[in-house]
């Protein structure tokens, strides 16, 4: 596996790990990935929800709380650590602030647009800027908005296909065509990339589906610098979600996955359960909303909270929540340590490489 560079980090292992709220990506899991080489990613959505004790509005203890995990994560790994920030999020530009202040290496934003994210770096910051796409088109989009309005192109860009967990930049009807694959979006967006190779080289990062190291390897040859990898960190010693939520991935099959409709207006990729039938019954209609989370959310037309949801999950209140899951999330069986994980990828890398047939 070749290392690459997102800014001035060099990145050794060519695997970012993806951002999973609500509380199932924290400090614990970004600092066992970075501390492999990796970048550690931190999910800024809902994080308020997990420091009840802090004073203020949930916005407030959202800022509180990031930066908390920031510093955590910061204690345990000297690697290069990121943070998930929802571009739908209605505090995005006060979590922006915060992790530019926490001095974080890298901000990802997708769930939308950044178009104006370059906007929040101060002169002389040592965060890096790398937006989710999951169009060729999106990520010129990005790059044109950037160079033309702050003179910056993106330090990195990830590229989300249909087979990823949890929100999906697709139509339903897309999601099962071949024409908007991981195959056909990785090279589209390299193109784009490589038409500001005179500027600046723009690693991409493929994301959506990947769990092996026989994905890795194949995805790469694309042109991809590295891969976004989540699912597969789930069912690991260093997750922060609970057990009882690590363990429906374990016992989970493939028939298990499902295609749902999010509050937040878009599709998304999840587990299905107690929960999501009970959502199709109608029976989780919030009566109030306390949070206001999400930009585009309007509780009283909501099937649920998604909030909520995510985080009752995650705390293992698999009744009142459900757990988002890339397509092959169903293919774990056992609680290992992200080393482990990562030496296994590894070795299936290197085989498939090698054109043996990798472990299964």
């Amino acid at each position: 596996m070749k290392s690459f560079n997102i800014g001035k980090f060099e990145i050794r292992l060519p695997i970012i790990q993806g951002g999973m709220g609500v509380g199932v990506s924290l400090n614990g899991l970004a600092a066992a990935v970075a501390n492999e080489g990796g970048v550690g990613v931190i999910s800024a959505a809902g994080i308020g929800l997990l420091y009840p004790e802090c004073e203020g509005t949930y916005l407030e203890k959202c800022v509180y709380g990031l930066r908390e995990e920031i510093r955590k994560a910061r204690e345990k790994s000297r690697g290069v650590i990121g943070v998930n920030i929802m571009v739908a999020l209605s505090n995005f530009a006060d979590m922006v602030r915060t992790a530019i202040e926490e001095r974080v290496d890298v901000i990802f934003a997708g769930a939308g647009l950044p178009l104006d994210l370059p906007s929040f770096l101060p002169k002389g910051s040592r965060t890096n800027l790398v937006p989710i796409v999951s169009s060729s088109r999106a990520a010129r989009l990005i790059c044109e908005k950037w160079s033309a309005g702050w003179g910056y192109l993106p330090d990195a860009i990830v590229v989300e296909g249909p087979k990823a967990g949890g929100h999906l930049g697709f139509k339903r009807e897309q999601i099962e065509d071949e024409s908007y694959s991981l195959e056909h979006l990785v090279p589209e967006v390299v193109e784009v990339a490589r038409s500001y190779a005179s500027e600046k080289f723009i690693p991409i990062v493929a994301a959506g589906g990947i769990s092996t190291g026989e994905d890795m390897a194949r995805i790469m040859s694309l042109g991809a610098s590295a891969v976004q990898m989540g699912s597969i960190f789930v069912p690991t010693e260093e997750c922060d979600a609970s057990m009882e939520f690590k363990k429906v991935f374990i016992n989970a099959h493939a028939e298990d996955m499902r295609i749902i409709q999010s509050p937040v207006g878009m599709p998304g990729r999840a587990l299905d359960g107690e929960f999501i039938r009970s959502v199709a019954e109608g029976k989780e209609r919030p009566r109030l909303c306390s949070f206001h989370c999400i930009k585009t959310c309007d509780y009283t037309k909501s099937p649920y909270c998604i909030i909520l949801a995510l985080y009752n999950a995650a705390k293992g209140n698999m009744k009142k929540g459900y757990a988002f899951a890339g397509e092959k999330a169903w293919m774990a069986d056992r609680i290992r340590s992200v080393k482990e994980v990562v030496e296994q990828l590894k070795a299936d890398f290197l085989l498939s490489m090698a054109g043996a047939v990798p472990h299964v």
